[in-house]
């Protein structure tokens, strides 16, 4: 798959953009297990050209990690012009906009999948972005706004005529959220229409090998996004791939292996930007990597509500002595063949 000039192998696999989630220190567990292309949490234009310095710290890209896209979101066609600009001047390999976050903070004031609504404000952003920049520009949107209005068929050739580069197109209408099962249908139905060029990523509960396998061979995708099911499961990539080029599905990963690679996300969290803040990006993967385990309500609490690394530690040390030589719960949790 290409985009712009950047060359991808092919099937590729991408991080989806996840706030709260993708920081630089998840990416490059996904990058060691595999993960072709890498998105930033979601990057507030009108906080950017504000000089917000949290929104600033968004933009660090690691060199191990690339090719990584830094994603933008707004509903003013200037903000995004000139918050398209900074971004670019942090070097990613492109800049990828954000019209799908479905979130009521966001879309009801018009940004994200809010500009469902309002096609012509889309269009205008997209080509303002597009005009500012001298790197690829990409776009991530859904299916449309509710069930009465899936016009992503045209949405996708509208964007494609003002300059994007590439399109992901997560299997939901923003009324859906994350309920229901993702409708891969009409993502088929733009990678197959005939007057499109550009490639055509599908995003939307790929949660095992056979599940991403299924996208790539029914609906003739260019390449499948993972965001949800990546969450305190990095391997996820690496799963994926060897059933991509084997067939053959991979060994499940014991708890003990599961419990070393979220040690290693959390010290790497604390090691870059701080004990606190360490912990709190990581909590969204402690909250769900061990779902399953029996009578593990009262440890989770407990895990969620330490302050200190040590402390983390050494509960998930006792999570991998109590349940010792046993699989990953998210494994069998979210493999759709086990």
């Amino acid at each position: 798959m290409k985009i712009g000039s950047i060359i991808l192998r092919d099937k590729p696999l991408l991080l989806a953009p996840m706030e709260d989630v993708t920081d630089f220190m998840f990416r490059s567990l996904c990058k060691e297990f595999g993960a072709d292309l890498m998105y930033t949490e979601f990057v507030s234009s009108d906080a950017l050209i504000r000089d917000i310095e949290k929104t600033k710290r968004k933009l660090k890209i690691e060199d191990y990690e690339r090719p990584t896209a830094i994603q933008l979101y707004g509903k003013d066609p200037v903000a995004m012009r000139e918050a398209a600009k900074i971004a670019e001047a942090a070097k990613p390999e492109f800049i990828d906009l954000n019209f799908g976050c479905p979130v009521k903070k966001i879309a009801n004031k018009g940004a994200g999948a809010g500009l469902l609504k309002n096609i012509p404000l889309m269009l205008d952003i997209t080509k303002e972005v597009v005009k500012a920049v001298n790197i690829p520009v990409t776009v991530k949107t859904r299916l449309g706004w509710d069930e009465n209005s899936k016009n992503i068929v045209t949405i996708a050739e509208q964007l494609q005529d003002e300059g994007v580069d590439a399109i992901t197109i997560h299997g939901r209408t923003r009324s859906q959220m994350y309920s229901g099962e993702a409708d891969w249908t009409l993502i088929g139905e733009v990678k197959n229409n005939p007057r499109m060029q550009i490639p055509v990523i599908g995003n939307g509960d790929v949660n095992s090998p056979q599940k991403a396998a299924d996208c790539f061979n029914r609906y003739g995708v260019d390449a499948v996004m993972i965001g949800r099911s990546s969450i305190g499961r990095p391997w996820i990539f690496k799963d994926i791939r060897q059933y991509l080029e084997t067939g053959v599905a991979p060994e499940p990963i014991s708890l003990e292996e599961h419990v070393e690679i979220i040690k290693r996300l959390l010290k790497n969290s604390v090691d870059s930007i701080g004990e606190r803040r360490g912990i709190l990006h990581t909590r969204r993967h402690l909250a769900v990597t061990f779902k399953g385990l029996k009578h593990f309500r009262q440890t989770k609490i407990k895990m969620l509500r330490s302050e200190s690394i040590e402390e983390i530690f050494s509960i998930l040390d006792s999570i991998k002595e109590d349940y010792k030589n046993s699989i990953s719960p998210l494994y069998l949790h979210n493999n759709d063949e086990q």
